[in-house]
């Protein structure tokens, strides 16, 4: 007879086999890089020659369908169903890839072949996305198998190739497929998880908006000593309105760019979190940003006010000269709650209040914030399985530091999303010497299929209405 444990020995076994570095080392040598130029011939070639036979697989309906956004990459959707009266569970990864910076690898590495040395396996996308979404295609089949062909819950799989790009036409497909993407949960894996040794499941992700900021007084630069004291100095404003906005220990000065209180749900889900402390992770500054928060709490429930970039003049090759024009690309990275929308007007008032109208603003870029009540009865179902499988009580992040686009799932298909991520803080994505842990991706394989597994059993009750 077969169990839970027996899917759980079987997705390990994969591991432990080979089988999963096979897999790994043929999908990182696609070249699935999606930021422009784009190369859509090979994203589209690792959906069709890669992921199409392994999903297939799974006994589903593969289409390869065109991106709704002119030279984007295609999407791959597939539908196992099984029974009207089951749940449907949509499951998403993401193909693409950062450029590989195939110079800046160190010496014996290469972004577009597997190494393995000891338990870290490097290669670009081992961490993000292809080894997360091998890790839940292959538990997916290990559950098929061990339940004797069937997984006792209908699947409906989303895989996009410009995630690295911002995901563009992510929206308008859910909007356009939506009947098709129709499911009860989302799942999905991306990120990394609070800590390497800790599983964690996180139901949203903080939003993001670019913005940027100018001053541009005059063409060209004009000699210090000559116009000195009788040239306002662009950089000097610009200084000056970003310390209107954010002080010199991160608090965000600008009412309408902070958040809401934290809920008590929140803030109770991050009481025994720590930010850092891993092997390769920076020091945290305990004093910066909010007062009276944690470091969790700062990073995980409330808002921050980032300065990218900071320039005027050649910083390279400074003269005595004023800069004729300033510039700044900051970021807020904003959670659930905040005022989001009216942002660029929001800053202008501010920055005209301060008697500073000749900073110009201009929001670039911007994708909502989601998060899941942690009180929700999927997130205990999800809990009590990673902690059934590893023994081990799982961190709970109401919501990802980073962006993802949840939204589309959270907002446009109305779906409950679980995040169970199967990286590391320093797993280094988007960096060169990216990798992926193979103890983390191992106890992933088990994680997952324990999951599964328990979604093809009877729900509880609150899971089912």
């Amino acid at each position: 007879m077969t169990t839970r444990d027996t899917a759980i020995a079987r997705a390990t076994a994969y591991y432990d086999s080979g089988a999963f570095l096979a897999d790994l080392r043929r999908r990182v040598a696609f070249p699935t890089v999606s930021q422009p130029p784009t190369d859509t011939a090979a994203l589209g070639a690792y959906l069709v020659d890669e992921l199409a036979p392994a999903v297939s697989r799974l006994g589903a309906t593969v289409r390869i369908i065109d991106n709704p956004t002119p030279e984007a990459g295609p999407f791959l959707l597939a539908h196992r169903h099984e029974a009207d009266d089951l749940p449907t569970v949509l499951v998403y990864g993401h193909a693409d890839v950062v450029p590989g910076q195939d110079d800046r690898w160190r010496t014996g590495l290469s972004p577009w072949h597997l190494v393995v040395e000891g338990d870290r396996l490097y290669g670009r996308g081992t961490a993000d996305n292809k080894g997360q979404h091998t890790v839940n295609l292959a538990a997916l089949e290990q559950v098929l198998t061990a339940r004797g062909g069937t997984l006792g819950f209908n699947l409906k799989l989303l895989i996009e190739t410009g995630e690295e790009s911002g995901s563009p036409g992510l929206h308008e497909f859910c909007r356009r497929f939506k009947h098709d993407l129709t499911a009860d949960l989302l799942i999905a894996s991306d990120g990394p998880r609070l800590a390497a040794d800790r599983p964690t499941l996180f139901l949203g992700s903080r939003g993001a908006a670019n913005l940027r900021l100018r001053v541009p007084l005059r063409d060209g630069a004009h000699h210090s000593g000559n116009w000195g004291g009788a040239l306002r100095n662009p950089a000097t404003v610009l200084a000056a309105a970003l310390a209107t906005m954010v002080d010199a220990r991160g608090r965000i000065l600008v009412e309408g760019l902070r958040p809401p209180t934290i809920p008590d749900a929140v803030r109770a889900a991050l009481t025994d979190l720590t930010v850092g402390g891993g092997e390769a992770d920076p020091r945290v500054d305990t004093d910066w940003g909010e007062p009276d928060l944690t470091p969790a709490e700062r990073v995980f429930a409330w808002n921050t006010l980032e300065i990218l970039t900071l320039s005027a003049g050649d910083p390279a090759r400074p003269v005595g000269a004023i800069p004729g024009t300033a510039q700044a690309d900051i970021q807020l990275r904003f959670v659930v709650g905040t005022d989001w929308q009216p942002l660029e007007r929001t800053i202008r008032t501010h920055l005209d209040a301060h008697a500073l109208p000749m900073v110009e603003v201009e929001l670039l870029q911007a994708v909502p914030a989601t998060r899941l009540d942690p009180d929700s009865p999927w997130v205990h179902w999800a809990t009590t399985s990673l902690h059934r499988t590893t023994g081990k009580p799982p961190a709970i992040l109401p919501n990802l530091g980073g962006t993802l686009p949840n939204d589309a799932f959270a907002d446009i298909l109305a779906l409950p999303t679980v995040w169970i991520p199967h990286s590391h803080p320093s797993c280094r994505q988007h960096a060169p010497n990216e990798h992926l842990l193979g103890s983390v991706a191992r106890e992933g394989l088990g994680i997952m299929a324990g999951l599964f597994w328990d979604l093809g059993e009877r729900l509880p009750e609150a899971c089912r209405t």
